[in-house]
């Protein structure tokens, strides 16, 4: 029995690059390209009317981001794969690109990486490229740093200076007696500040509540 081609819509601005990258997908034994535009504005109804399995998205068109913006309408409209195109390795757009619901971020310059991706979509087994990966995984190291940053800040502006100190000393090992000797407070005092600090952060105990505050940098 023939295998179905797998239908393409290719939508991409430069006419020299999507005349050669139609002919060469063409020349694919199991790819046929059923559509190609350079109008975003064209893009979902040509979608709607050539069914394509897989969509090929110029990120750029007349130099503004409108691949992205497109992603999020196809996604939202068809069940066509998506793999966003790019003419350079722009590490803004990648997480942007998977939001929007792309399943691969390829730069153009890999050429001959482009069928294979093709039929990793189609198949619904899309491996990201290694470029996309990379940036990913910076993007979420670059938000669990933000995320960090954030709950420090918080634990920062929840406690006084006084109580960030009471908290050093006691995950130094210093009992509740020894601190009040050392700053010259009473003991009850020091349970006080110890109360406070336990309704602010949270914790079942004092040596709890000065880990939470280690682990988030305070000392």
């Amino acid at each position: 029995m023939h295998k179905r081609s797998i239908g393409i819509l290719l939508v991409e601005d430069d006419p020299d690059w999507r005349r050669g990258l139609s002919s060469f997908l063409n020349g694919e034994p199991d790819m046929q390209v059923v559509g190609e535009t350079d109008e975003p504005a064209a893009v979902l109804q040509l979608a709607a009317a050539c069914s394509p399995d897989v969509v090929l998205l110029d990120i750029m068109m007349a130099d503004n981001p409108e691949g992205l913006k497109l992603a999020g309408e196809l996604s939202a409209a068809t069940q066509a794969r998506i793999i966003m195109l790019t003419s350079m390795e722009d590490k803004a757009f990648v997480a942007e690109a998977f939001k929007a619901g792309a399943v691969n971020y390829l730069v153009k310059s890999d050429f001959a990486s482009i069928p294979a991706a093709i039929r990793q979509a189609a198949a619904d087994q899309s491996a990201i490229d290694a470029f996309a990966a990379r940036q990913m995984l910076e993007e979420f190291r670059r938000l669990k740093k933000l995320e960090r940053e954030y709950e420090t800040d918080k634990f920062k502006r929840m406690l006084t200076p006084s109580e960030v100190q009471l908290l050093a000393m006691i995950h130094d090992g210093y009992s509740q007696t020894q601190i009040a000797e050392q700053s010259f407070l009473s003991l009850r005092t020091v349970k006080n500040h110890v109360g406070n600090i336990l309704r602010k952060i949270g914790g079942k105990s004092s040596k709890e509540a000065a880990q939470k505050a280690k682990d988030h940098d305070l000392f």
